[in-house]
């Protein structure tokens, strides 16, 4: 992959070289007729020829005109096209007109249709692919945190290609994920994530990370059922629709190349204790660190005070000292380094853009790594006056020799910094063996050497994959075209994990690998019709349909001892390996439609219906149809409203059905083999009762809202409103044993969700030197709740650590922590134990939910004379966070909290008994901390944050410059992404973290690697 980027890279600018002789430049500038501020961006062609260019952030251009050649042509959209002879002049500046007919704003809807803005009754928000790639991020959905109002994300850790959760106005679905859809050029792409129970595994990343944000054009978010109806079974939690880059109106050849070093550390980590070492009771003498001496083998900080003494410890006798930053010194600087070429070229029949990417990954954590490839091709092609063709081809690999574990196992390395010695100099356990071969550690008990877990126990995968389409479109007439299309999405991954011979809980080795093979496969054609009736009323009409088809492959083998270390082979085994292996396979059938009517150009009603077949429901209920209406009312222009404080006015309401279909094996029961009994295989019928008459979960939501824009387009206000209930919820739930299942299929439930949207921006600043200042706002608030279960259910568990459960309640909100508290009186007070200890209480109940109350972004945009700076503030109010790294850091006495009470003990606030009666006993301090294990709400913490999340300082280099190097533009822009926690609650980690993508590690947390702050600098260069 490097020989190609440096290949193509050498060919084009060998291409351009032998172009650019017998050509004499041109400069000028280009500013805007009404303001006389310069136009960046506007397109300088040379007519008769594929030669071009563009202007600057100063508007200004220079451009190679050939010998002949008498004419510039200049384009930007929204102004009139301007040809301007050069007549043997070196400067030519010109003045470009608005066009008031190109003003109406054109946006990607569902099913990749293009509709005028004005003309929709829901809501939808854009963001340009230059934003979504401006700090370099490389998980687009962590790009869209605080750039999308009602947008949830939740990313999982600092791991290198670790996983990031986004929803969309709240939860519809008890087992779904509840996750948007994705579609890039219109077909739809997996983003499907491994489930971390949080007891261990592997965070492989989330599959819509495999985007490379470098050939994003731009993001249609279409929030709710209302704008993404038309897809159906898919729509009930939204879309994420993806246009790329394509090749449209390129200037002749020209190629782009971005690079970008970013460096990465840790944003937060615990605040440790430095005044008391490992030990016990105030006990510590080191033997050998398994319990042979007294109290060597704990892995606790209750020991003696750090006073500086000699002392034998585990690498023989050393000052009995501190070292306060010995999980800091554990930790590497991290390095991205993001390469892209893109290639693009075009006729007035034909154009291309070829994009080679490269990512190369160093985390954090020592020996963990991921590197991309990523190769893209968009082409299209007038095949005729009415015959089209368009192509988009993306691959990808993925690949990491090693990442990092997370939860409670002893292949996180972050859970031994919880359960650990402050005095431990972690420098000295980097070499992990000693001469003879035995491994060197701290503590034999209970943990591994950290750098033996990543150095030995590797967590290798590799995945590629493959996505794309192609379509053609047929114009009958100019009001009437028709276009088929195949496409899909299919990729390949092996993922490895092995255990070294001689780790802690698998003495004899270990292994497990897996093959797995997804696929998605979509074709569907569409009729489209639009004309004018008259010179008031207009319409539009589709029809159109689609078959997909879902493979899902997978084969697993575990090794649970190795004959002969160091060998991961099946062959390998010592004892009977086992084997698994799971096939599934999904059909759906749809048709459907759309009619749109339009009145004078300021009055829409939009109808739209679809019918789905789905082959993993029973035949009785596998058809379902959803329609929605909608209608928009521009008012500024149905009752001549002229003003220059209001521009525009747009009233907009909508109703949408959608629903929601379930995964394959739900309505009839499957065998499956256990592990051979003396050889022989052992077949097992499910455990859980299928459902003959399962339907699909359906939701149905309404949305008003308005668009408003102020002081000739200067500023904007974009609200709604929503609302929404999601019925016939799809959950197993419990059965009684003696039917000889443990669960059954039902359909149950209803889940609501009711909130509002909120985006204010504008240009308070602009002046005529060219001094811009733009800023944009984001507000989301939603209200998720759990209206109604069934009969006898009081609770459905979405998932469960260390005794706390997430729970859906009816009358509840969605996903509340429900677990033990504090006993209280009736004052609130605190009840102690007959030593001083808070006292558990008896009956559970809910300490907590997860959802934030509300979240929101504030962007601030500066530019001036090709200068520009960036700020986004990403920020979220409450959803709270369950954090065992606090349970266990007390417990262990290693975070700052216990120096409290060492030496006199802790009188705990509270009272004696239920009468009230004052506490005054005194409780030693290790006593105290470790009661706390097991009263969750002593670990509960509010989640709110407010993040500076992304800063970018650029440069655009003047083009009289940058014409000298024979190009056509050349950028630099320093960046920096999560740079600051400017606030928040909860003490040690960052709120904003989970065990990985799913609901059920949702509100969770234990020992998760910190997530990181990174900075770097980007350079574009534009041939």
């Amino acid at each position: 992959m490097k020989k190609i980027l440096l290949l193509s890279m050498l060919l084009v600018m060998a291409l351009l070289q032998q172009a650019m002789a017998q050509t004499r430049a041109v400069s000028g500038q280009v500013i805007d007729a009404n303001t006389n501020l310069p136009l960046p961006g506007v397109t300088v062609l040379v007519k008769g020829t594929t030669i071009g260019t563009a202007t600057g952030a100063d508007g200004t251009y220079v451009v190679n005109v050939p010998e002949g050649s008498n004419t510039l042509i200049y384009r930007f959209i929204g102004y009139k096209n301007v040809e301007r002879p050069i007549n043997g002049a070196n400067a030519v500046d010109v003045r470009l007109v608005v066009d008031a007919e190109q003003l109406s704003e054109v946006v990607v809807t569902a099913l990749g249709i293009e509709r005028e803005k004005k003309a929709l009754g829901y809501a939808i928000q854009e963001v340009a692919g230059e934003r979504v790639n401006q700090a370099r991020e490389t998980n687009v959905v962590n790009a869209l945190s605080g750039k999308v109002a009602g947008v949830q994300i939740v990313n999982s850790s600092g791991a290198v290609g670790s996983s990031a959760r986004i929803t969309l106005r709240g939860n519809n679905s008890l087992t779904g994920d509840n996750q948007p859809l994705f579609v890039v050029d219109g077909i739809p792409i997996n983003n499907s994530t491994n489930t971390n129970a949080g007891y261990g595994g592997v965070d492989y990343g989330n599959a819509a990370a495999d985007i490379n944000p470098n050939d994003i054009a731009s993001i249609s978010v279409l929030k709710g059922a209302n704008a993404a109806a038309l897809y159906g079974s898919r729509a009930a939690n939204g879309v994420i629709l993806i246009t790329t880059k394509s090749g449209r109106n390129a200037q002749g050849l020209g190629v782009t190349l971005d690079h970008s070093t970013t460096w990465e550390s840790p944003l937060i980590l615990p605040d440790y204790q430095d005044e008391y070492g490992q030990g016990y009771n105030g006990l510590f003498e080191y033997v050998d660190g398994a319990g042979g001496g007294v109290m060597d083998g704990v892995d606790e900080s209750w020991g003696p005070r750090l006073d500086g003494a000699p002392r034998e410890q585990f690498f023989g006798v050393g000052p009995w000292s501190a070292n306060p930053n010995n999980v800091r010194d554990f930790f590497q600087t991290g390095r991205t380094n993001n390469t892209n070429v893109a290639i693009t070229g075009g006729t007035e029949k034909a154009n291309a853009r070829l994009s080679l990417g490269y990512i190369d990954q160093e985390g954090i954590v020592p020996n963990t790594d991921l590197t991309r490839y990523s190769a893209s091709l968009n082409a299209n092609m007038a095949l005729s006056s009415k015959l089209s063709a368009a192509a988009s081809f993306n691959y990808i690999q993925n690949k990491s020799d090693n990442r990092p574990s997370n939860g409670y196992s002893g292949d996180n390395i972050m859970q031994q910094f919880v359960w650990f010695g402050r005095q431990v100099d972690i420098n000295r356990l980097r070499d992990y063996r000693n001469e003879d071969g035995t491994l060197f550690n701290w503590n034999y008990n209970y943990h591994n050497n950290p750098y033996f877990v990543l150095y030995d126990n590797l967590n290798g995968n590799q995945r590629d994959r493959l996505f794309g389409n192609v379509s053609l479109k047929y114009n009958f007439t100019d009001w009437l075209n028709l276009m088929v299309r195949g496409g899909g999405d299919m990729f390949a991954e092996n993922r490895k994990r092995v255990w070294a011979t001689g780790t802690i809980d698998y003495p004899q080795g270990r292994f497990y690998e897996s093959e797995r093979f997804v696929s998605e496969t979509n074709f569907d054609f569409l009729f489209a019709a639009e004309r004018d009736l008259s010179e008031e009323i207009s319409i539009g009409a589709t029809f159109g349909g689609n078959t997909r088809r879902n493979n899902f492959r997978m084969n697993d083998v575990l090794v649970r001892a190795l004959a002969v270390p160091g060998i991961y082979n099946v062959s390998n085994a010592q004892g009977n390996p086992s084997p698994s292996n799971f096939r599934s396979e999904r059909v759906v059938n749809s048709l459907y439609g759309t009619a749109t009517i339009g009145f004078r150009d300021y009055l829409f009603l939009d109808l739209t219906a679809r019918n789905d077949w789905a082959s993993t429901l029973p035949i009785a209920n596998n058809s379902f149809f959803y329609p929605s209406v909608s209608t928009s009312l521009v008012f500024t222009d149905a009752f001549g409203i002229e003003s220059d404080v209001l521009s525009y006015g747009k009233l907009r309401a909508s109703w949408a059905q959608v629903g929601n279909d379930t995964d394959p094996y739900r309505t009839v029961g499957t065998f499956f083999s256990n592990d051979p009994w003396d050889g022989i295989p052992n077949l097992s019928y499910t455990s859980t009762l299928a459902n003959a008459n399962l339907q699909p979960e359906q939701t149905t939501s309404i949305e008003v809202g308005t668009d408003l824009r102020f002081f000739l387009d200067r500023a904007y206000v974009d609200f709604t409103y929503y609302k929404k209930k999601t019925v016939d919820q799809i959950v197993p739930i419990s059965t009684s044993g003696a039917s000889g299942f443990n669960s059954q299929i039902v359909n149950v439930g209803e889940i609501g969700n009711e909130g509002i949207e909120l985006q204010v921006g504008g240009t308070p600043i602009q002046t005529a030197d060219g001094f811009n200042w733009e800023v944009i706002v984001n507000f989301a608030k939603n209200r998720n709740e759990v209206v109604e279960l069934t009969e006898g259910l009081d609770a459905y568990q979405l998932g469960t650590y260390w005794g706390l459960s997430l729970e859906a309640r009816p009358g509840e909100t969605f996903g509340v922590l429900y677990g033990t508290g504090y006993l209280r009186d009736d004052d609130g007070n605190i009840v102690v134990d007959a030593v001083g200890r808070p006292r558990k209480d008896p009956v559970r109940r809910v300490l907590g939910d997860i959802l934030p109350d509300w979240t929101g972004g504030i962007r601030n945009t500066f530019s001036y004379k090709g200068f520009n700076l960036s700020a986004l503030l990403d920020m979220r109010k409450g959803g709270d966070i369950f954090s065992v790294t606090h349970m266990f850091g007390l417990y262990a006495g290693v975070l700052e909290e216990t120096l409290q009470g060492r030496e006199d003990g802790i009188v705990v606030p509270g009272v004696k008994d239920m009468e009230g009666t004052v506490n005054d006993i005194n409780v030693p301090s290790q006593r105290y901390f470790q009661s706390l294990y097991g009263t969750h709400e002593a670990h509960i913490f509010d989640g709110s944050f407010v993040k500076l999340r992304e800063v970018t300082l650029g440069y655009e280099i003047p083009q009289a410059l940058v014409s000298k190097a024979k190009l056509r533009g050349a950028s630099i822009s320093f960046i920096g992404r999560n740079l600051l926690l400017l606030h928040s609650n909860i003490p040690h980690i960052d709120p904003e973290t989970a065990f990985g993508a799913d609901i059920a590690s949702q509100g969770f947390e234990f020992g998760a690697l910190p997530s990181t702050r990174s900075y770097g600098v980007n350079l574009r260069l534009t041939f």
